[in-house]
């Protein structure tokens, strides 16, 4: 059995992913968990502290499966497949990624908030310029890739297809475009 604290992060990833920040309540929270919202702001004083929070577990989960990429995925293509394969959970179940939800609602995000996604994205990009890095370097991504850029390109394709594939062709879809995204990095593809 999970402890409160772990369902209310789960319980507000769900709701912020689905609704988005403004678009949920301690009292749409405290009715989904079972509790009295008293209860939450016991764990998380502020809406801010709670999106914090959310943002940290999530960034730890990422953490994971990008050190599970590295060691089981071999080469800058696959290595890429794997990290869209991430994005493809969130399709499946009908929600955005946590941290692009909430950047869409940059405007209404305390400083602290913003800096957390922020945080979260550059890391993501880094990591990437490094898959890409090394991929250039053993041969597995196409000559001629610059690695920051294509870095950037990958996050926004693969936030774009989320976001669009939710509404138009789901899981299929989704996986056309990182088919095709696989393919223009790849030494045999364009």
């Amino acid at each position: 059995m999970r402890d409160t604290r772990t369902e209310l992060l789960l319980q507000a990833e769900i709701l912020v992913r689905g609704r988005g920040y403004s678009g949920f309540s301690y009292a749409d929270l405290a009715a989904v968990v079972g509790i009295r919202k008293a209860s939450i702001h016991h764990h998380f004083p502020t809406k801010a502290d709670l999106a914090l929070a959310l943002v940290a577990a999530y960034d730890e989960r990422y953490d994971a499966a990008l050190a599970s990429i590295l060691a089981q995925a071999k080469g800058g293509v696959a290595r890429i497949a794997a990290y869209g394969r991430l994005y493809l959970g969130g399709v499946e179940d009908d929600l955005g990624c946590l941290c692009a939800v909430l950047a869409v609602e940059r405007d209404a995000l305390p400083d602290s908030v913003r800096a957390a996604i922020t945080r979260f994205f550059d890391k993501h990009i880094t990591w990437l310029e490094g898959v890409l890095a090394d991929g250039l370097g053993d041969g597995s991504v196409r000559a001629g890739v610059s690695p920051g850029p294509t870095a950037r390109l990958v996050v926004a394709t693969l936030e774009g297809a989320l976001l669009l594939e939710r509404v138009l062709a789901g899981a299929a879809g989704f996986r056309g475009t990182l088919d095709t995204l696989c393919e223009t990095l790849s030494p045999r593809g364009a």
